[in-house]
């Protein structure tokens, strides 16, 4: 498979990008997702139950539409960059980046030396079985995106010293996380929360970065756009699942 170079750099360009959770581990529902207009698509590998058995099939069913790809792995792992990477994945979503030494470490788990400490492989699916090798190891610190969630106190502390480390292409917000740890569970619209959300936005913008964040409502979609996030997703593909099916039974129970 090709590797993208216009992905990371409309990121980085702050366009307007839409994407959504994948969180049942299912190849059918990255496929439906990715054929329903997202632009792109996060395989939750953090929370989501799907494992290394899945995570090949979901990509490949990704690669049949339009959308990308991006995998959020479960720890800020060096090991764990180079399975998903390695098997195709168009960026990385790392969880709990909370300085900037941490966000260093990711960037540098994604990128070939010299500029980081990925692990050389050539055959595998990233590089197209080897046939795109060459192309993918000269670019893919160039084209691979780099998405680091802030869901701390420290980490909102920290945002101008994250956005700032070359690589750390997107400070995306984890808001349930974020709102629990700053003791004001799923209050997104909270003074204090609004302004945590704000000195993200503009520690992104000020870096060349893009900001971005879940969101589980849509009615929330416009503040967030106010204050400068571009790199939005909204559901998951188990909450649209569950959703309809509470609206079937509850249509057929007379609910």
């Amino acid at each position: 498979m090709k590797l993208s170079p216009d992905f990371r750099r409309r990121v980085l360009a702050r366009e307007w990008l839409a994407g959504t959770f994948l969180n049942l581990g299912s190849p059918i529902t990255v496929e439906l997702a990715g054929l329903a207009g997202f632009d792109w698509l996060l395989i939750d590998h953090e929370h989501g139950p799907g494992g290394q058995d899945t995570l090949l099939h979901q990509l490949q069913a990704a690669a049949a539409t339009p959308a990308f790809a991006v995998v959020r792995i479960a720890q800020n792992e060096t090991a764990r960059f180079k399975r998903v990477l390695d098997m195709g994945a168009s960026g990385v979503m790392v969880p709990y980046v909370n300085t900037a030494a941490e966000a260093r470490a990711a960037v540098s788990a994604m990128r070939y030396p010299p500029h980081g400490v990925r692990g050389v492989a050539k055959f595998n699916r990233g590089a197209g079985f080897g046939g795109d090798f060459e192309d993918y190891y000269l670019h893919a610190h160039e084209r691979l995106l780099g998405v680091l969630q802030i869901e701390t106190p420290e980490a909102v502390a920290n945002a101008e010293e994250i956005a700032a480390v070359d690589g750390a292409d997107v400070l995306f917000v984890g808001p349930t996380d974020l709102s629990y740890n700053m003791g004001m569970r799923d209050q997104l619209e909270r003074p204090e929360f609004v302004a945590a959300l704000k000195r993200v936005a503009d520690a992104a913008r000020k870096h060349g970065k893009a900001a971005g964040i879940l969101v589980h409502s849509a009615a929330l979609v416009p503040m967030l756009k106010d204050l400068g996030y571009t790199f939005m997703a909204l559901g998951s593909d188990g909450g649209a699942a569950r959703a309809g099916l509470l609206g079937f039974a509850g249509a057929l129970k007379g609910k």
